[in-house]
């Protein structure tokens, strides 16, 4: 129990038990940096260490947490994102041009960065922001969000659950691995869009001629 005792996440479940696991999480998913995925491996090690709480709960109530996240996420950024962005994204370096081509990787790809940014620590809070911002269309995301939001808390709840004490082995090299591999991906997509930005920013500007709105 040494691992989870080292997490002040570890409290939260231990008094609160799944509404703790619900709050961080879907907090996570509408945008706001907190360790959702910390919440839902802790509470499956708890589970599986003291059987106090029940991993079928823990896994639902992570999946659940993630959808409603990611929805609340989806709609402000729909509502306000493009807005803002359009105002202040040259502070940025989010001119038109490149908001333009936002949203023309969300209509090409949409659908694989929903799902699989759930995965992903860098995108796991802001995927959904970005979705609405850049206009996916809602009923799409509302599938892909679902998908990934069950699969994640399955994924991770059981595995968690399944290694049970054994996890405070296995966390530091599968963490590192983990991280490895998300750094390797995010410089392979920045080196593919820096070499393919221009092609991509006119195939952007044929699919959205004119102004952004």
């Amino acid at each position: 129990m040494s691992f989870l005792h080292d997490l002040p996440i570890a409290d939260l479940i231990t008094q609160y038990g799944y509404w703790a696991i619900f709050l961080v999480i879907t907090l996570e998913s509408a945008g706001v940096p907190l360790p959702g995925e910390t919440a839902l491996i802790s509470a499956a090690v708890y589970a599986g260490s003291t059987g106090q709480i029940r991993i079928g709960l823990v896994v639902a109530a992570a999946a659940a947490a993630a959808i409603l996240g990611d929805n609340l996420g989806y709609w402000v950024g729909r509502r306000w994102g493009m807005p803002l962005l359009l105002r202040y994204g040259r502070a940025v370096a989010l001119d038109h041009a490149r908001l333009k081509l936002g949203q023309y990787l969300f209509r090409q790809h949409g659908g694989k960065i929903v799902f699989f940014g759930r995965f992903t620590a860098m995108l796991r809070a802001y995927a959904a922001l970005l979705a609405g911002v850049n206009q996916f269309d809602a009923r799409r995301f509302f599938l892909f969000n679902a998908a990934g939001g069950i699969a994640w808390a399955s994924l991770m709840g059981f595995g968690a659950y399944s290694c049970g004490r054994s996890i405070e082995h296995v966390a530091g090299p599968v963490g590192i691995g983990l991280l490895a591999l998300v750094v390797f991906g995010g410089v392979a997509l920045w080196l593919f869009v820096r070499r393919h930005e221009a092609r991509l920013s006119r195939e952007a500007e044929a699919a959205f001629p004119g102004p952004l709105a």
